[in-house]
């Protein structure tokens, strides 16, 4: 091959006529050992005497493609070559990522089945401690009924119906205080007010079905256990103010026997029995009685004695005989004599009255004398039981019959100025074993009592 612009002319012209293989092999020698003089850019292939021109576009058009066609050929080759070990490392590559979608999957599941045992975890912590506050706040609303059905222990002189005498004091309203109280009323302890607040509305709670999230639960409970920490302090609060009034009560009550040295044990011998009955059964607390069962057990004792001391403070006469403002116009012991003017000896209290106001027997007991007696006038006489008695004298008008039984408060006559009298006024007398004694001791034993 060479490059030449020339043309064939400059080689000997083949002759029709010559005819032998000479001369083309001399021909070709010829070709071959004389270079083509280079007239232009064209490339010439010459084989066998055979001449083909290409230009440089072509020529490196066919040289690209054999060279194309040889990389081919050699990467054709080499995958065949390789092919097995490129398969292995796809299949392997493959292989590897199932495997991690798998391990990614399972990781997945498993954090799903954590969560949702968690969630259940905490659904049941929730149920649990919901059903505790729910058990929780039913003890409360228990205790809460056991203290408003906890009756107050008074020994106060109910008001009968109004009698002659009574409707200024009806219409006038409650009377002003007096240095000897008409009835003995106990102040109840705050126990109501606090009552009142342990009622507490029912808390609403969120439904068991419905989980809540951790932080909104925690708030749910603690906002739930702080409300009935509330009404559990509450109620102890009240159960203690209770305990306190009842025990400071009985201490008044012992006291006033003692002060009036009166045998108490005698006076609850004296006390009527009523009719009752039944079968004997004790009061035991379980053991999983908390501190306040067992304090309101003690208190439920206190009461029971309470309200036999009631009983028997029933039957001493330290209330008033009339109501209103006492003012006294002639004190026990020793006095002159309001027709005589003589010393004299004075049984009684003359509590200042308007004739036809009420008189009301100071305890319970049995009219033992009911009538005139001499410088008493009319007058009615009271056993109270265990030695104690009780007189009204001066009386305009008498209600009661010998015999008959009277209850504390109870109207037995009116205001009057009979027997040896200079006006209107009640003539009070206490009596123990026949003794007259002064009854200001018992007056101010009931100021005593109604003072707390």
């Amino acid at each position: 091959m060479s490059k030449s612009s020339a043309q064939f002319s400059q080689y000997p012209q083949h002759h029709p006529h010559d005819h032998g293989r000479a001369f083309h092999r001399r021909a070709a020698a010829v070709a071959t050992a004389l270079p083509l003089p280079d007239t232009d850019d064209a490339y010439t292939i010459v084989h066998h005497g055979k001449q083909v021109r290409l230009g440089p576009v072509v020529f490196w058009i066919v040289v690209g493609t054999v060279v194309l066609l040889g990389l081919w050929s050699a990467a054709t080759a080499t995958y065949f070559a390789f092919r097995d070990d490129v398969l292995t490392r796809l299949i392997a590559r493959q292989a590897e990522m199932q495997y991690a979608y798998e391990d990614r999957i399972a990781e997945l599941r498993a954090k799903v089945d954590r969560t949702t045992s968690r969630q259940l975890l905490d659904q049941e912590q929730f149920d649990q401690k919901l059903d505790q506050i729910m058990k929780r706040q039913t003890a409360l609303e228990s205790r809460a009924t056991a203290l408003g059905s906890m009756p107050d222990v008074t020994g106060s002189i109910p008001r009968s119906t109004p009698q002659r005498g009574d409707a200024s004091q009806t219409t006038q309203g409650t009377p002003k205080p007096s240095p000897i109280s008409d009835t003995v009323i106990f102040v109840a302890p705050p126990d109501r007010e606090a009552r009142l607040e342990s009622r507490a509305p029912t808390l609403a709670a969120p439904s068991v079905n419905q989980f809540a999230k951790n932080q909104g639960f925690d708030n749910i409970v603690v906002r739930l256990t702080t409300s009935l920490d509330q009404v559990e302090r509450r109620q102890m609060a009240a159960l203690n103010a209770v305990e306190e009034g009842m025990d400071s009560r009985m201490r008044r009550m012992r006291g006033v026997v003692s002060d009036l040295g009166l045998n108490l044990a005698n006076l609850e011998a004296a006390v009527p029995r009523t009719a009752m009955g039944g079968p004997f059964v004790p009061v035991k607390l379980t053991a999983s009685s908390g501190p306040f069962e067992k304090q309101l057990y003690r208190i439920n004792s206190t009461r029971a004695e309470m309200d036999r001391l009631n009983r028997t403070l029933a039957l001493v006469p330290y209330r008033k005989p009339v109501i209103g403002e006492v003012e006294f116009t002639s004190g026990f012991g020793m006095r002159s004599d309001p027709f005589l003017g003589r010393p004299a000896m004075h049984t009684g209290l003359d509590f200042r009255a308007a004739s036809g106001d009420p008189v009301r027997v100071t305890a319970n007991g049995k009219v033992v004398s009911a009538g005139w007696s001499g410088g008493y006038g009319r007058m009615i006489e009271v056993d109270h039981g265990n030695g104690l008695a009780t007189r009204y004298g001066h009386l305009s008008e008498i209600n009661v019959r010998v015999g008959e039984i009277v209850k504390i408060g109870q109207v037995v006559g009116l205001v009057g100025s009979t027997g040896r009298s200079t006006g209107p006024h009640l003539h009070y007398e206490t009596r123990i074993d026949g003794e007259a004694v002064d009854p200001q001791k018992f007056l101010r034993a009931g100021v005593r009592l109604s003072a707390g």
